[in-house]
């Protein structure tokens, strides 16, 4: 089974290039065949990886163009393995996702300020569990055609985080946190759903963006780009056509 990696080579006149390994496994993951190409035919190959489990989500990266965890990726013949995008790549399949993770400060994505008394219902507890299960992969930021010509757009799993707060019948300052998401937030995204369909959590920060804006609107705020451009987008050149 041969597989082809997008690398930084030694060269001096080359930055990268794709290099193609034979891996003598059968049917490995993505990280297996990784493994055996560091330890069995190029040591100097880097990538990240953890929890071999799909829970820490550090071994996010593309294959055929769409996000994967490796550890759960099923090899296949004449893959081919690149960084993720939207974010630097430190070497290989290594990517600085520092900045990334800074869009949740930004956001002010926690619980801020929690009433003293408050009785959750299981109704409640369940409208926002699934967004709990974030892992912070980055695939969403990498398949994100709004993330990928403005860097300061906070971005699919910041959003997700802010409406798993928003949501949360204990927080007391909904307000404040809607205010902080209508500068390149809830308005920019362009709904293409995208970071739904690469999610290895099966988050929808499609839907909880939509339900963020619903929010908004109930704060008085509304796209700030809607009278300008005709539709949601903040102007990035998408036409606003809804997604399904």
């Amino acid at each position: 089974m041969k597989i082809t990696i997008k690398r930084y080579t030694s060269e001096p006149q080359i930055k990268e290039a794709f290099l193609e390994y034979e891996i003598a496994l059968e049917n490995p993951t993505l990280l297996e065949a990784l493994t055996y190409i560091k330890t069995k035919l190029d040591a100097s190959l880097s990538f990240a990886s953890g929890c071999r489990s799909s829970v820490c989500g550090s071994c996010s990266m593309r294959v055929n163009q769409k996000e994967v965890l490796a550890c759960a990726y099923k090899v296949q013949e004449r893959d081919v393995v690149e960084p993720l995008n939207n974010v630097p790549v430190i070497r290989d399949l290594v990517v600085d996702m520092e900045k990334s993770y800074a869009t949740l400060s930004h956001a002010k994505a926690w619980l801020a300020n929690t009433k003293s008394e408050c009785n959750v219902s299981q109704e409640e507890v369940h409208r926002n569990e699934v967004q709990s299960d974030c892992i912070l992969c980055g695939s969403c930021y990498s398949a994100c055609p709004v993330h990928a010509v403005n860097g300061d757009f906070l971005g699919p799993f910041a959003l997700t985080r802010v409406w798993r707060y928003v949501s949360d019948a204990r927080e007391e300052a909904e307000a404040e946190k809607i205010a902080t998401i209508q500068t390149n937030g809830v308005w920019d995204c362009t709904l293409c759903n995208n970071c739904t369909l690469v999610c290895p959590q099966n988050i929808s920060s499609k839907a909880d963006i939509e339900k963020l804006r619903s929010v908004s609107a109930r704060h008085g705020f509304m796209d700030p780009a809607f009278g300008s451009f005709g539709g949601f987008g903040g102007g990035f050149g998408f036409d606003g056509s809804p997604s399904f």
